[in-house]
């Protein structure tokens, strides 16, 4: 059957559940929504069930939007939102997203825009025609989540094209032959970085992820070359599970290459990947390298991308559904769920993952209502890999600040901009905000800003505890007044001579360029200092060969000119930070996921890691397992 077979089957079901009343102009798919366009969207909002009874009866995801003939013009449409709602309010800004009929209220005061049982709300909605929808003012301004807003609204006829067209590629009807699942290794596997993975049944290709590896030039990308990728135009859909950068890192060069499809993310990894991949791009510009990628492909894909939130079960291909849940690693990181045919058989990929709760999130989310084969990161898989509680890692800290700060000395905590910086940030101003660490400013430099701006933008991604306190308490810990925005080269400058002490919380996590270089560059001699690692360190990379216990470093420097810089400060780790669960952790999410897989791969881990942990599955729990190199390909069913 194919797409127009089933829009006319879907149309007699609308017909014959909705109202004569009620004017139904177009039915379409736009990706794996269907959407009911009327003139009286008012008459659909009066009977609560009636979408919800479609749903039921048409098995899809149903959005109903005003007809394009029925909403107000933007100008006059702005006014009267603002005339509607209260000044106390405190409206901020106003979005309006065209190719969905929908217009984004950010006010201080969301509860007042609401109105009271939604009364304002319904009123915007019968006023305007348009679907107002209402999100908090985030405290910290975000250019990039501003800037995003907007060049959505100005793509909108180009991108409800592409909605279009990816609708009917989802419905477009499957092979009817044998089924079966295979999964390829395309990067990522017994090692860490290049994170990608490619599913494929009879009828579908998916890709998930498509990351970059900075610490071995040589295997920076993964291998896209196959005959089972490429070109890419055979692709149906992209997943993308979090914004890390051997995740999300080469997602614009899929476009750069012919890729003309939809990446399927959460709306914070749609924002955060861009800060990260523009990053990139200057960075390598700065650096005098070749970027793979340019600016214009970053927009491309975010022109593809199609946002879900977790728990939402959308189709993606005739015969996947996919369903995002929290990893608890970062800011909108997902568990990736595909549910494959008609309950034939079911993949779930954890990608990065901490099955405990933190500072910011809650943990990995651990049931599923199918599940046949795992696959499961082994970054710290090994069978001594156990790391502190969050309160050993508070406390380790909290005795460096101490002796560092107390001598007069200065702390470089070298980070990765996104999720690791928050929770730095959170552990500082709770030390400081108690007495146990001496009052010193907290400098951020690179992205950390940026970064810290958009979580604040999406608290609903946040863990319970510190959204009640930011929602209810009206308290944001990331709003502190210790923390200092480093925003030029000059205001480095004044940091890095100055003689106070201070900590420095800067990019990149694993040393490998950056701001912390400079900051590294001046104060490693000095024995006062300290620099503190926080994240995991790859092989190959500088932050990797200080932990091993080099202490003088060659640089380069300006005019092809290279020093050597002698380490005199501390170097310190303090592991209990991490994104990634521990091997304890790892082996109790096995214990405790349900149902049980069948099968379980592990990837994402150094060689060792990835074996060691497999085997460990499968002599405990009796689990068949497999720890895969890169390049194979396993039928799952």
């Amino acid at each position: 059957m194919g797409v127009e077979d089933v829009l006319r089957e879907i149309r007699d079901e609308v017909q014959k559940e909705v109202p004569s009343s009620v004017e139904v102009t177009d039915i379409e798919f736009e990706a794996a929504v269907l959407v009911i366009y009327t003139k009286h969207p008012e008459k659909f909002a009066e009977d609560e069930d009636l979408v919800r009874r479609l749903a039921k009866k048409l098995r899809k995801r149903v959005v109903v939007r005003p007809d394009p003939s029925v909403l107000a013009k933007i100008e006059e449409a702005d006014k009267k939102i603002r005339d509607l709602v209260p000044a106390e309010a405190e409206i901020t800004e106003l979005y309006f997203e065209p190719d969905i009929g929908e217009v984004i209220i950010e006010a201080r005061k969301p509860g007042l825009v609401i109105g009271r049982h939604g009364t304002t709300l319904n009123d915007i909605k019968k006023t305007i025609g348009w679907a107002p929808k209402v999100v908090r003012t985030p405290p910290i301004p975000s250019k990039t989540v501003k800037d995003l807003r907007e060049y959505i609204r100005s793509v909108a006829e180009e991108r409800k094209d592409i909605l279009h067209r990816v609708g009917r590629r989802i419905y477009r009807g499957g092979v009817k032959e044998e089924q079966w699942v295979r999964w390829t290794s395309l990067g990522g596997y017994r090692e860490v970085g290049r994170s990608c993975h490619l599913l494929q049944t009879q009828d579908t290709k998916i890709l998930i992820d498509c990351g970059v590896n900075f610490s071995n030039d040589d295997k920076a990308s993964p291998y896209l070359h196959l005959g089972e990728v490429w070109p890419l135009t055979q692709l149906d859909a992209v997943i993308l599970t979090h914004a890390h950068m051997d995740h999300c890192g080469l997602i614009p060069l899929l476009y750069k290459y012919g890729y003309d499809g939809p990446v399927y993310c959460t709306p914070p990894t749609r924002d955060l990947s861009v800060l990260m991949q523009l990053d990139y791009i200057k960075i390598a510009a700065a650096e005098g390298k070749k970027p793979p990628y340019e600016s214009d492909h970053v927009r491309e894909w975010v022109k593809h991308c199609v946002t879900l939130e977790f728990g939402d079960t959308t189709d993606i291909a005739p015969d996947v559904k996919l369903t995002f849940s929290n990893s608890g690693h970062i800011l909108g990181s997902a568990v990736s769920h595909f549910h494959i045919g008609d309950g034939f058989y079911n993949v779930c990929c954890t990608s990065d993952m901490k099955y405990e709760r933190t500072w910011l999130f809650n943990p990995t989310n651990n049931k599923f209502p199918r599940l046949e084969t795992l696959i499961i990161e082994a970054t710290y898989g090994g069978r001594n890999d156990f790391q502190p509680t969050r309160q050993q890692a508070t406390d380790q800290m909290k005795e460096i600040c101490q002796r560092v700060l107390t001598r007069g000395g200065k702390i470089i905590v070298p980070s990765f901009a996104v999720g690791r910086s928050q929770e730095i940030m959170l552990v500082m101003e709770e030390l400081i905000r108690n007495g146990d660490c001496p009052r010193v400013p907290v400098y951020l430099d690179g992205m950390i800003w940026e970064a810290t701006a958009i979580h604040t933008a999406y608290p609903e991604y946040l863990n319970n505890e510190l959204r009640n306190e930011i929602f209810h308490e009206g308290s944001n810990p990331l709003l502190s007044d210790i923390f200092i925005r480093v925003d030029s080269f000059e205001m480095r400058r004044k940091v890095i001579d100055s003689d106070e002490p201070c900590v420095v919380v800067t990019t990149s996590g694993m040393m490998s360029g950056g701001p912390v270089m400079e900051y590294f560059k001046n104060w490693g001699a000095d024995r006062r200092n300290a620099l503190v690692f926080v994240g995991f360190q790859a092989g190959g990379t500088l932050g990797r060969r200080i932990q091993q216990g080099w202490r003088e470093i060659p640089m380069a420097g300006q005019g092809g000119r290279s020093s050597v810089v002698k380490i005199e400060l501390d170097v310190e780790t303090v592991d209990g930070f991490s994104g990634h669960s521990d091997r304890r952790q790892l082996m109790n999410y096995i214990n405790n996921i349900t149902p049980k897989p069948d099968r379980v791969i592990t990837m994402h881990g150094e060689e060792s890691k990835c074996i060691d942990f497999a085997t460990s599955i499968h002599k405990k729990y009796h689990i068949m397992t497999d720890a895969p190199y890169n390049l194979e390909t396993i039928r799952l069913k």
